[in-house]
């Protein structure tokens, strides 16, 4: 079953369940409630968020004539591809590589299903992770591993200029 029929079914269920005396904002939290169900602090906190529609965010124009609509997708095709390609090299080349590899994702999200669901769910775990990070005892780990680090190559560029000395580079014979 797809994803599509799944939130068409909580729809359906949270419209039939709605009464015929237009209390429209009583019915949306009762349907709200039934369709996700939150803890009490969390429920009070987060505002109900909507994601955008899936699809393609090309103008009406476009999107009425076929030809034009599938020109329309190639060229966004190309565009992401040389945007993805050109991340994929600064992974090994100076630059920003996985910053681009995103906003090549991000521009093939304006018109390709499969891209905006691999963004969201790259946010999703970005999220996750900045989250997991903040936590007290995780950043305390981080610290000590990194301050352990930092004084063990200390202590080897000590042994090392110890031994060997240190010759500047216009100096060598």
């Amino acid at each position: 079953m797809s994803a599509e029929s799944d939130e068409r079914g909580k729809g359906v269920a949270a419209t039939a369940s709605q009464p015929a005396t237009g209390d429209v904002t009583a019915s949306a939290e009762a349907g709200r409630d039934k369709a996700a169900p939150r803890g009490i602090a969390e429920a009070a906190s987060a505002p109900a968020e909507e994601e955008p529609r899936l699809g393609s965010r090309a103008p009406e124009f476009i999107q009425r004539s076929r030809t034009l609509h599938l020109s329309w997708q190639v060229g966004v095709f190309v565009v992401g591809l040389a945007v993805v390609g050109a991340g994929a090299a600064m992974l090994v080349l100076p630059g920003p590589g996985w910053l681009v590899i995103f906003a090549g994702m991000a521009i093939w999200a304006t018109e390709f299903v499969w891209a905006q669901i691999v963004l969201r769910w790259t946010k999703r775990k970005v999220t996750e992770a900045a989250q997991h990070a903040l936590d007290p005892r995780v950043r305390r780990r981080n610290i000590i591993l990194t301050t352990v680090g930092l004084i063990l190559a200390g202590g080897l560029l000590a042994i090392y200029v110890w031994k060997f000395g240190i010759v500047m580079p216009w100096a060598i014979d």
